[in-house]
């Protein structure tokens, strides 16, 4: 397993990490018991970075990382979570009475007395912009409460904006094979400032698997049945925003990409994911797990080596299907 430097954190952490949104709702049922497994699994498998939520089963996720924590002391593992998303979104509830309410929440639920990394969970627009919000996580930083904060974002926009601050340790933004706009902008500059860049929905809610048909249906508490169309939270954190039937379509396009450029074995997931990885400026990618097995095969992409080419044949993909739908909107 590949480790990076997470940004203005100084930690080391994998290339490779696990997003832990499945195990706390919005994918169906996960037992506490398989939950447990797949961080066992992750961590065995050269894994040292967990990314969680508040929100994720209302702090289901983040209790059951801090079960694991308590059994496994000393583990090295570095455990971002994200505040924000408990409230209405409107600017005045990113406040420090709210900021000290939620992260007290969050020590407790990971038996932590200080939180690794915290990260605004992709607040309105406004907030990126707002100097008091930050200083109010600096007085965290300062009491000891967090070590680092970061921001997740949904547009180029708002992580310019992070970027910009001082005291951003990280962003975590949307960027997969059927996600480019990242590269354009968001990774140069966190480059150049020192910034850690966190990947999320790497494989477009499992499109990038090349598991799906067009007839492949999911379960209603699954987000990718009730939230298709954006009902519930900005629509490109499900299917990272693409109409599903072309994001199938070209999903068999990118199995053959995988296959010309990955080495013999691999599958199109981990090549997926190894693509991201390869990106300069990206710090670690955050595929989640439901299984061992995935969380296994997730891991394994750490390691993978792709062949020149690949990069142009994505960038080729990417603008036949989807520029014209997707750089515009985030």
């Amino acid at each position: 397993m590949q480790t990076r430097t997470l940004g203005r954190t100084g930690r080391s952490v994998s290339v490779i990490g696990l997003g832990t949104w499945q195990l706390g709702a919005d994918w169906g049922v996960v037992a506490d018991s398989d939950a447990l497994a797949v961080l066992d699994a992750a961590a065995a498998a050269g894994v040292t970075f967990f990314d969680t939520a508040d929100v994720y089963g209302d702090g289901r996720s983040e209790t059951t990382i801090g079960r694991w924590l308590a059994s496994n002391p000393g583990a090295g593992v570095t455990v971002a979570t994200k505040l924000g998303r408990r409230l209405d979104q409107v600017p005045e509830n990113y406040s420090a009475a709210n900021f000290r309410a939620w992260i007290d929440r969050s020590r407790a639920n990971l038996g932590v007395d200080t939180v690794d990394l915290v990260q605004l969970h992709c607040p309105p627009t406004s907030v990126y912009s707002n100097d008091r919000v930050f200083d109010d996580l600096d007085a965290l930083v300062d009491d000891g409460s967090i070590a680092a904060y970061g921001v997740s974002v949904e547009t180029v926009d708002e992580a310019l904006t992070a970027i910009a601050r001082p005291g951003v340790a990280s962003v975590q933004i949307i960027l997969n094979a059927f996600r480019l706009k990242p590269l354009d902008a968001v990774l140069p500059a966190a480059i150049d400032a020192g910034v850690g860049i966190i990947a999320r929905v790497p494989l477009a809610s499992g499109l990038l698997s090349g598991r799906y048909s067009v007839d492949t249906t999911f379960a209603a508490n699954d987000h990718r049945t009730y939230n298709r169309s954006g009902e519930a939270f900005d629509v490109g954190e499900t299917f990272s925003g693409v109409d599903f039937e072309t994001g199938v379509r070209a999903a068999q396009q990118f199995a053959e990409i995988a296959r010309e450029f990955g080495p013999d074995g691999a599958t199109t997931s981990q090549v997926a994911l190894a693509w991201i990885a390869r990106q300069p400026g990206v710090s670690t990618v955050i595929p989640g797990a439901r299984s061992v097995d995935q969380a296994t095969a997730n891991a394994a992409a750490g390691s993978i080596e792709l062949a020149d080419g690949i990069d142009d044949a994505v960038r080729d993909l990417y603008d036949r299907d989807f520029r014209a739908a997707i750089h515009p909107r985030w």
